[in-house]
């Protein structure tokens, strides 16, 4: 005899419309009962409507009132006209995609500066709740849970309702469905959350967007993986036009002029410091693309705007030095304090340098620095000549000698 899977089973508003139903007599048939509560997501056995029917199962339930069940029924069936899904009964799965839905399409919207922050926000939702969906079709009580008097007891939150797994708790459990590079992203998009939901910060679309076009992509795919392609997000949310396009020189003009909070900067290099290349190589962590203008012979074959090149192909072969990831630029120490001296802090000494890392333990891998050890010889990412620059501007009478440093001050004060 087949197993009837944990998670297709009728739910308790469910079982009180059928003890109305059969307490009605309208429907003698079980068979037409369950056609109400039988939707392309849930397969229900029709022995679960004899077992209700017999009081075999689910005693303690008791029916719907009479206005109860004609409000189910002048209403049924109540589902979403683009997918098909219960309203009700699929509430998490349509709650899941609207998150995400809208987490893109504020992200594509003009006129908004901290896009970034409100499509983290948004899209963390939508995998708390596709997550919950998924364990709810599995069985699996996602609930807060603590040991009282010896019971496990269900943790209410203020207001008395059960209180359900955030995301971070979802991806651990040892059935979560996600692949490790989603995983990795989820992490990172959590972490930075923590990290701005509190604080101002300056804009930071461009220095995440590969991620947050990964979370997209990973996002469509768990969907159909675990749900069925008919539910997928692409037909909704096409391709995004916009009306300019940025040359390497204009883009590294606006990455200086927007550059990130130095708490935002910190907890991404410390975050990606934790990863192997592997993980960081991953597209499922951080989704990039190249594009080139594209040619063809015939008008019609130069009609698509954006086109992927699979890894392995011919035009990859080609464009073999393009696809290849860039390293981040390290600097010696020599060329920290060169580079401060080039920038006018002429007292600026590689003691300086010395003192300032071992004050701010800059070598440990949690501060996000980015130190790094080839051979013996330790070099810096970005992010430290950054926090050196920083030091340098607010302590100019230590940094640079004193003619300059008034001079500084009357250029200012003009």
């Amino acid at each position: 005899m087949p197993v009837r899977k944990r998670g297709n089973k009728l739910e308790r508003w469910e079982i009180a419309l059928v003890k109305a139903m059969v307490a009605d007599g309208r429907w003698p048939n079980d068979q037409d009962i369950l056609a109400y509560f039988t939707r392309p997501t849930r397969s229900i056995n029709h022995r679960a409507i004899a077992e209700i029917r017999t009081g075999a199962k689910h005693a303690a339930v008791k029916p719907s009132t009479a206005d109860e069940l004609e409000r189910f029924l002048s209403s049924w069936p109540e589902i979403d006209a683009e997918t098909g899904l219960s309203l009700r009964g699929d509430e998490l799965l349509i709650k899941a995609r609207e998150a995400m839905i809208a987490a893109v399409q504020t992200f594509n919207g003009g006129g908004l500066t901290f896009r970034a922050e409100l499509f983290i926000v948004s899209a963390i939702i939508a995998w708390t709740y596709l997550l919950h969906a998924w364990f709810k079709h599995e069985g699996i009580d996602y609930r807060h849970t603590k040991n009282q008097g010896g019971q496990k007891v269900i943790v209410k939150t203020p207001g008395g309702a059960d209180k359900y797994w955030e995301l971070s708790q979802c991806l651990k459990h040892a059935r979560c469905p996600v692949e490790q590079g989603a995983k990795d992203n989820l992490a990172f998009l959590l972490e930075l959350r923590h990290e701005i939901e509190h604080r101002s910060t300056n804009r930071i679309d461009d220095a995440v967007s590969a991620k947050l076009q990964a979370c997209c992509i990973n996002f469509n795919d768990a969907i159909k993986q675990l749900f069925g392609a008919q539910y997928a997000l692409e037909r909704r949310l096409p391709i995004a036009l916009q009306f300019v396009t940025f040359s390497p020189d204009q883009r590294a003009i606006l990455k200086r002029a927007g550059g990130l909070p130095r708490n935002v900067e910190t907890i991404m290099d410390g975050f990606e410091g934790r990863l192997t290349p592997e993980q960081q190589a991953d597209p499922r962590y951080a989704f990039r693309v190249f594009m080139v203008h594209k040619t063809a012979n015939r008008e019609p074959g130069a009609d698509m705007a954006v086109e992927i090149v699979p890894a392995g192909s011919d035009v990859a072969e080609k464009f073999n030095i393009a696809l290849k990831e860039v390293e981040k630029k390290k600097y010696l120490p020599s060329e920290i304090v060169a580079q401060m001296k080039a920038e006018g802090w002429d007292r600026f000494t590689m003691d300086s340098h010395t003192k300032l890392w071992k004050k701010l333990d800059a070598r440990k891998p949690a501060k996000g620095y980015g130190a790094v050890a080839v051979g013996k010889t330790w070099c810096w990412y970005d992010t430290w000549l950054n926090r050196v620059r920083e030091e340098c501007e607010q302590h100019p009478a230590k940094y640079q000698t004193a003619p300059a440093a008034e001079l500084d001050a009357k250029v200012a004060a003009n």
